[in-house]
């Protein structure tokens, strides 16, 4: 990355966060997590600096996702499993599968797809080699187990038709990417997209811009990562804190929105655990919504 493009890169809500994590846009807004303290945040455009604590649960809230049809209510990979996240705070369990797991496991990341499912990944707390899991959510409230034998499951990313899944093991440094058959929501044909060397840091949030390229939060290198969709490497931005977490591009503004972690830090940067903003050649569509069984029928 250029020195511009460092010199560029603003703080759009100053470091506090334990693990900031999740960003998405969303109605005119950015939506992110603090996943650790159970938080629900929202940042509107331009027009107030403050974030504002739209929920706070007693379990760890790993990601969110909007709920077509149901304003202010979203579906959340939170605790040992998913649930709707009504408006005044509450949770309606629609199952929680890591209760019915041998190790102690959290959800963690996961987003839409342009089906209207929600997918989301888990990780043992103790970080047992293969006790992650993907799960599937389908529109009727059924939650799937996709896919098991990873360890920290990080950054579900769809790509425009959702025929797509990229998918970050972070513990194995590894990036896969599946077909998906978009009728149905199975998963197809498997490649390793990109692998990282233990001294590059750990692939962990993503997002796919218009062009089809993936935007990858390096935790651990200090860095953000765009891929050309056949696994090139395109270009490495610099984050001033070790720990980015996840991306999200502003669907009109050709910008970068990178939150990040000071969990675990002994010497947090000034930029650890905050919320920031870079310019970048790129957009990408809002956040998908999941289609609820209340929320009309899926787009096809």
């Amino acid at each position: 990355m250029t020195s511009a493009a460092q010199q560029s890169m603003t703080t759009v809500v100053p470091g506090g966060y334990e693990l900031a994590e999740g960003g998405r846009w969303v109605d005119g807004r950015f939506v992110y997590v603090d996943i650790l303290s159970g938080r629900l945040f929202e940042l509107y455009d331009g027009t107030d600096p403050t974030p504002r604590q739209l929920a706070r649960l007693d379990v760890p809230l790993g990601a969110v996702a909007p709920v077509h049809g149901r304003p202010d209510t979203w579906i959340a990979a939170a605790g040992t499993g998913i649930a709707l996240l009504t408006a005044d705070g509450e949770l309606e369990w629609l199952d929680r599968p890591e209760d019915r797991t041998p190790v102690p496991s959290r959800m963690n990341d996961g987003v839409a797809d342009p089906a209207g499912r929600f997918w989301a990944g888990s990780m043992p707390y103790d970080g047992t080699p293969g006790a992650g899991s993907l799960y599937r959510t389908d529109p009727d409230g059924t939650v799937v187990r996709v896919l098991d034998g990873l360890t920290i499951v990080n950054g579900p990313a769809f790509n425009a038709d959702g025929t797509v899944l990229h998918l970050a093991d972070s513990a194995a440094g590894t990036i896969h990417r599946w077909r998906v058959d978009p009728g149905s929501g199975d998963l197809g044909g498997h490649e390793v997209f990109a692998r990282f060397r233990s001294d590059e840091g750990s692939p962990d949030g993503m997002t796919v811009d218009d062009e089809g390229c993936l935007w990858v939060a390096v935790w651990g290198g200090g860095a953000v990562r765009r891929y050309h969709p056949d696994g090139r490497l395109l270009q490495t931005l610099a984050v001033p804190a070790p720990q980015p977490t996840s991306v999200c591009l502003h669907p009109s503004e050709s910008r970068l929105l990178i939150t990040t972690a000071g969990h675990g830090l002994p010497h947090p940067t000034a930029a650890s655990g905050a919320v920031l903003s870079v310019p970048v050649p790129a957009r990408s569509p809002e956040a998908r919504s999941w289609y609820g069984s209340s929320g009309g029928p899926a787009p096809r």
